[in-house]
């Protein structure tokens, strides 16, 4: 029995090792990839690179010295991908008409063309804009909107409210709203999500020494009285280079919209910092399914009755880790990071492995 035990835990592990940590494996284009494709506008390099590839991440492998661009990601409408292959092994190349700056009539300016984009960011802009993240402590420590002199509990553009005094230098806020507290798959508190509200200007002649008046600039729905006001603009993302993540392991602790089932293009809340990933990491989801008691009746560990107690000496097996989707990580924070669900082949919930493609 103890024999049989330790071999099963052997195959489990390889298993769970195969496909989690699945070492690097050539280049290979997918059987129906065309020879060539003309960029057109509107393309992203994430949905040329699914044209091509099968693991789209792998995508600046494919590129070999090239005098026509220096920049593999920066590709432009009209250019024309070609697939060659050196030494038996597939590259891309580009042919490309000498780029040229166009007229504007509205400007009488010539404008320099566009590279297309990494990804659709208008899919997911909404999500950058509408929500950050906090730790607690900071969150907490937030002045808060009190009021105006109308007696409002709620408070639109152009209005003028009251928030607590700051002190400090800033003269543009954020009115943020707690969302959701995000917690760790141990209980531990990684942060407070918090959703953008609307933006406040400090108007500097109406401070005293408790309170600050600002003006609400632009309201995405109405302020309240308690909601927080976060110091500074958006830090939006610039265009990010994709990486595939290698020994980062982590899981699904949360979303953006407190959905229990998640899909294709929606935003994930991973338990990895900006010490772990970077925008442009580019990770696998995966799922594990309940660990099996191989009794005489085999059942799962979480079925009522399974391993209650006093049967110690049953055998339970860990099921391998099955990939099921993939994300790209977009904007990081201290303990946590967003990313795009760019496939699935399930739902996906809280609890999912996330770790190397």
């Amino acid at each position: 029995m103890k024999k049989r035990f330790i071999n099963i835990c052997r195959l489990v592990a390889l298993a769970v090792c195969a496909v989690v940590a699945m070492p690097a494996l050539a280049l290979q284009l997918k059987e129906d990839a065309p020879t060539t494709y003309t960029v057109k506008r509107g393309d992203t390099l994430w949905g040329i690179a699914n044209i091509f590839l099968n693991e789209p991440w792998l995508w600046p492998e494919l590129w070999r010295t090239n005098t026509q661009i220096n920049n593999p990601h920066l590709i432009y409408p009209g250019d024309i991908i070609i697939v060659g292959y050196e030494d038996g092994e597939p590259v891309l190349m580009v042919k490309r008409e000498k780029l040229a700056m166009t007229l504007s009539p509205e400007t009488n300016k010539r404008v320099k063309p566009s590279p297309i984009e990494l990804l659709a960011w208008d899919a997911i802009a909404p999500f950058i804009k509408q929500h950050t993240f906090v730790d607690e402590d900071s969150y907490n420590m937030l002045p808060k909107v009190l009021g105006n002199q109308d007696g409002n509990v709620r408070f639109a553009s152009d209005d003028f409210v009251l928030g607590q005094q700051e002190f400090s230098a800033n003269d543009q806020y954020r009115v943020v709203r707690k969302h959701a507290t995000i917690k760790s798959l141990q209980g531990e508190t990684l942060g407070i999500q918090v959703t953008h509200v609307s933006t406040a200007s400090v108007v500097a002649e109406g401070n005293t020494d408790d309170t600050m008046l600002l003006f609400i600039d632009d309201a995405y729905q109405e302020a309240k009285r308690g909601d927080k006001l976060l110091a500074g603009g958006f830090d939006n993302p610039s265009n990010i280079e994709l990486v595939a993540a290698t020994s980062q392991r982590g899981a699904v602790v949360g979303d953006l919209h407190d959905h229990d089932l998640l899909g294709k293009y929606d935003v994930v809340v991973i338990d990895l910092g900006n010490f772990d990933v970077q925008p442009g990491t580019v990770m696998g989801l995966y799922v594990q399914g309940p660990a099996i008691v191989d009794d005489e009746m085999p059942r799962y560990i979480d079925e009522p009755g399974a391993n209650s107690g006093g049967e110690w000496f049953v055998d339970t097996l860990t099921q391998p880790a099955m990939k099921v989707g993939e994300i790209i990580v977009f904007k990081t924070f201290d303990s946590v990071s967003y990313g795009l669900i760019t496939r699935a082949s399930k739902s996906i919930k809280r609890g999912f492995i996330v770790a190397k493609p």
